[in-house]
């Protein structure tokens, strides 16, 4: 089993992490601030369903494909730099539209941006290999069982970014809830959202095993 002294290291490692700016709490933060504390946190749950991918990949070692082969990195990371372009896109040509929270907090609504999350966090290569490096450091290799141990730590982490993300958001929200009163305001929120989105997805492109 993990060891109390590596597994409460493992946690404040994990806190850290989720905190460093980074694509997925940028967007999270966005999605606080342009719609609702709902959209963020249903944001974050979609990002952190892509995890469970993120660490069966690690604990399976299949994550090795993208450390190793730069055709598969580089075919996932293009994939996820096209799609966060796309997203980019969306939110510049709706720009226009007030903020009505009735209809960003309808089912239909919250369920896209749940597969958006997951989608942008899957197509991230970058997250399997940061997994296959960071969860092994924590791993107690004579307890035996790693695969295990690393699935756990896995859990242990999504766990950590819906906190850490979710407060994010709702933080984001708060702020600018007094902002989003003023249409003008809403129209420039989404061109800021399209412009980070676009960065993201060329330093995306841009990234190198």
């Amino acid at each position: 089993m993990i060891e109390t002294t590596q597994l409460l290291l493992f946690i404040g490692a994990s806190f850290l992490l989720c905190l460093a700016p980074g694509p997925d709490n940028i967007y999270v933060l966005t999605q606080g601030m342009t719609k609702s504390k709902k959209a963020a946190i249903v944001t974050t749950l979609g990002l952190c369903s892509g995890l469970i991918i993120h660490t069966s990949a690690a604990a399976l070692g299949i994550s090795v494909i993208f450390q190793t082969s730069e055709i598969a990195f580089n075919i996932v990371k293009y994939a996820g730099a096209a799609y966060l372009l796309y997203i980019a896109y969306q939110a510049f040509k709706y720009r226009d539209e007030p903020l009505d929270l009735i209809v960003q907090n309808s089912s239909s609504e919250l369920k896209k941006l749940f597969v958006k999350g997951f989608i942008m966090n899957i197509l991230n290569p970058k997250v399997s290999i940061f997994f296959l490096a960071f969860l092994p450091q924590f791993v107690n290799t004579q307890a035996g069982n790693v695969p295990m141990q690393m699935i756990i730590l896995g859990i242990i982490f999504m766990i950590m970014t819906v906190i850490v993300f979710s407060s994010i958001g709702v933080a984001a929200n708060m702020l600018s809830s007094k902002l989003l009163e003023k249409p003008s305001i809403v129209k420039y929120m989404n061109i800021l959202t399209s412009f980070v989105l676009v960065s993201l997805g060329l330093k995306l492109a841009l990234s190198v095993r």
